[in-house]
C-alpha cells in the first residue's frame, strides 16, 4: 500500500488529504485562526466547583468555561500544584525542576473539593476540543509527545505499549528509557520506538525535554488564563502520528509549510526528506491529486460504494446511524444470504475508512442486512475488527444484537468532519430564476474590466468550473486570449472542481482573494 500526503495551504484554512493507493482515507481542516487544538497547556483559573459531577469548570479564555474531571487530575496533582505556586510565587529564582519534591499520589477516589478551590491556578492541557455547546475538555495529567515517546513530568515511570508483543524488545526499550530518563520525569513507549536505537530515542527525549524547559520558565510572566504551549502545527502533528516507512510522498503548497514538514521528516527520518515536495502547479493541489472529486462524492448523505449496494449516514446530538442497503442487489430467497453477507463485507470496508474519513467519533450505530446464519455474523463482526485494526483512534466494536445492528464507540476529540456536498446557486442566490446562462461570460469580461482598468490589478487568476474553463479555453482565438489582448496579458484561467457550474473566483498574484461579487434581486 502506498500512502501520500497532500496539503492545502490557504489563507484561511489548512486541509490535509491522506491517500492510501490515491482513495481518500482522511481529511482534517483547521481555520488558521482557530486556536485551541488537543495538546495545548494553559494556565487556568478555576472558576466554579461542581461537587456532585465531581469536576470543575476551568477558565482558559474560551466563550465556555472548560470541564476538568476529577479523574483527570492525574496522581501527582499535588506535586504539580506545589512546583507551580513555587513558579508563581518565586518569579525570579527558578526553581530546578529536577530537584522538586513529588509528593503522594492523591486519592483515586476522592472529591473534586478537597484538591481545589475558586480562583485557583492549575496547569491543564486540552484533551478534547470545544464541541457543539460544549467547552473544551482538559486533563492535568501534561504530556509531550513525539514519534518513539510520550514525556509526563511529575512523575517517575516507565511504561512500554502492549502492542509490542516481544518480551526480549519490551525489556531492552525500558532498560534503555530508565537509563536516559530525566529525574521527575515518566515516559510512555510508542509502537514506532520498536527495534530503534539509543541515540534515536535519547534525542527525541532532549527534543520533548526542551519543550518543557523553555516553556515553564514563561508561567510567572503569564496571567490566567493563558497559553503555555501551543502543540505542533496541525500538519506536522498529522505527519508525527501516521509517518511510515510506506509513506511515498509529501505534497505541500505553501513554501513556509513545506520547509517546516521537510525539517521534521529530516528529524525524524534522516535522509528521507526527499519525499517532501514543493507543488507549484496552476490547478488546485486537489483537483491536480483527485481529492476534491473524492470529497465531494464521500461527504454526502449517501454514499454508493459496489454494485448498486449504499450506505445512509446520519449525525445526531447523541450519536451516528448508518444504514446499509442493498440497493438493486438480487433480492430472490436462494440468493439472499449470499447478497446480505456480499453487501454487509464491503460495507464494512467502506464504513471503516468513512469513520476515519469524517473522523467520526462517540456513539456509532451501524444497521447491516439481517443475515439468519451465525457464521456470517460472525464473519462480520471478525472483519469489521480486521478493517478498523489500522484505526489510530481507540474504539470498541461490539457484536451484531439480535436485531442486526453493529455498536461502535470510537474516540472523540474534536468535531466530526462535515463537509457540505450540496452547492447553492452563485447565480441566483437560491431564488430560483437566474440571469440567462448566454451572458455570463459577458458578465466575466465586465469584471476583468472593472479589475483592470478600474481598481488597476493586472496580474490576476480567474478560476472556473472545468466545464466553464474549457468554453473559455477553447479554440485558437478562444475567449481567453480575447480578453488578454484587450485587458491584460497577465490573466490566467484556471479549472478548479471545488466550484459550482456557473461561479467563478478572483485571485491576485499572492493567492488572496479578490471580491467581485454582486448578489442582485433577480425579477
Amino acid at each position: 500500500m502506498i500512502s501520500e500526503l497532500v496539503v492545502d495551504v490557504q489563507p484561511k484554512e489548512i486541509a490535509i488529504a491522506v491517500l492510501e493507493d490515491k482513495s481518500l482515507v482522511e481529511l482534517q481542516k483547521e481555520a488558521r485562526n482557530v486556536s485551541f487544538s488537543v495538546g495545548d497547556i494553559y494556565l487556568g483559573k478555576v472558576k466554579k466547583l461542581m461537587p456532585g459531577l465531581n469536576a470543575a469548570f476551568i477558565d482558559v479564555g474560551y466563550k465556555k468555561d472548560a470541564f476538568l474531571h476529577y479523574q483527570d487530575l492525574g496522581p501527582n496533582f499535588n506535586s504539580q500544584q506545589k512546583f507551580l505556586k513555587q513558579v508563581l510565587n518565586e518569579p525570579k529564582k527558578q526553581p530546578v525542576f529536577a530537584r522538586a519534591q513529588i509528593l503522594p499520589e492523591i486519592d483515586k477516589d476522592g472529591s473534586i473539593s478537597d484538591v481545589l478551590k475558586s480562583g485557583q491556578e492549575v496547569f491543564v492541557q486540552i484533551a478534547k476540543e470545544p464541541i457543539s455547546t460544549k467547552g473544551p475538555r482538559l486533563t492535568s495529567e501534561l504530556s509531550f509527545a513525539g514519534r518513539y515517546i510520550v514525556l509526563i513530568p511529575f512523575s517517575d515511570k516507565v511504561s512500554v505499549s502492549t502492542k509490542i508483543k516481544s518480551d526480549e524488545e519490551r525489556a531492552r526499550l525500558r532498560q534503555l528509557i530508565q537509563s536516559i530518563k530525566p529525574k521527575n520525569f515518566s515516559v510512555i513507549v510508542r509502537t514506532s520506538s520498536e527495534g530503534r536505537r539509543v541515540a534515536e530515542l535519547d534525542h527525541e527525549m532532549k527534543t520533548l525535554m526542551k519543550r518543557w524547559e523553555d516553556n515553564v520558565v514563561k508561567v510567572p510572566r503569564l496571567k490566567a488564563p493563558a497559553l503555555v504551549y501551543e502543540e505542533t502545527a496541525r500538519t506536522v502533528a498529522l505527519l508525527r502520528d501516521i509517518f511510515n516507512p510506506s509513506f511515498q510522498h509529501i505534497h505541500v503548497n505553501d513554501k513556509e509549510v513545506y520547509n517546516n514538514v521537510r525539517d521534521y521528516v529530516n528529524l525524524i527520518a534522516t535522509g528521507r526528506e526527499d519525499i517532501v515536495s514543493l507543488y507549484t502547479g496552476e490547478l488546485p493541489i486537489f483537483d491536480n491529486f483527485g481529492i476534491t472529486k473524492q470529497i465531494k462524492s464521500l461527504f454526502g448523505r449517501t454514499i454508493t460504494y459496489k454494485s448498486g449496494a449504499y450506505l445512509i449516514i446520519e449525525h445526531t446530538e447523541a450519536m451516528h446511524v448508518i444504514d446499509v442497503n442493498s440497493g438493486n442487489r438480487s433480492k430472490s430467497s436462494d440468493a439472499q444470504e449470499k447478497t446480505a453477507i456480499d453487501v454487509n463485507i464491503a460495507a464494512a470496508d467502506e464504513i471503516a475508512r468513512q469513520l476515519r474519513l469524517r473522523d467520526m467519533g462517540g456513539i456509532i450505530v451501524i444497521d447491516y442486512i439481517d443475515m439468519s446464519e451465525l457464521a456470517n455474523r460472525q464473519k462480520l463482526y471478525e472483519h469489521m475488527q480486521k478493517v478498523m485494526a489500522t484505526d489510530r483512534a481507540k474504539h470498541n466494536i461490539l457484536p451484531l444484537s439480535k436485531f442486526g445492528l453493529m455498536q461502535i464507540t470510537r474516540q472523540r476529540v474534536r468535531p466530526a468532519m462535515d463537509v457540505n456536498t450540496s452547492e447553492n446557486c452563485p447565480t441566483c442566490f437560491g431564488t430560483g430564476k437566474t440571469s440567462p446562462s448566454i451572458l455570463f461570460t459577458d458578465s466575466l469580461e465586465g469584471k476583468i474590466d472593472c479589475l483592470v482598468n478600474k481598481h488597476k490589478v493586472k496580474k490576476f487568476t480567474l478560476n472556473l468550473h472545468p466545464y466553464v474553463a474549457a468554453f473559455v479555453n477553447k479554440g485558437v482565438f478562444s475567449l481567453k486570449w480575447k480578453w488578454k489582448l484587450k485587458y491584460t496579458r497577465k490573466l490566467k484561467v484556471i479549472p478548479d472542481q471545488s466550484l459550482a457550474f456557473l461561479e467563478y473566483k478572483f485571485y491576485d498574484s499572492d493567492r488572496n482573494e479578490l471580491d467581485m461579487k454582486e448578489e442582485k434581486e433577480i425579477k
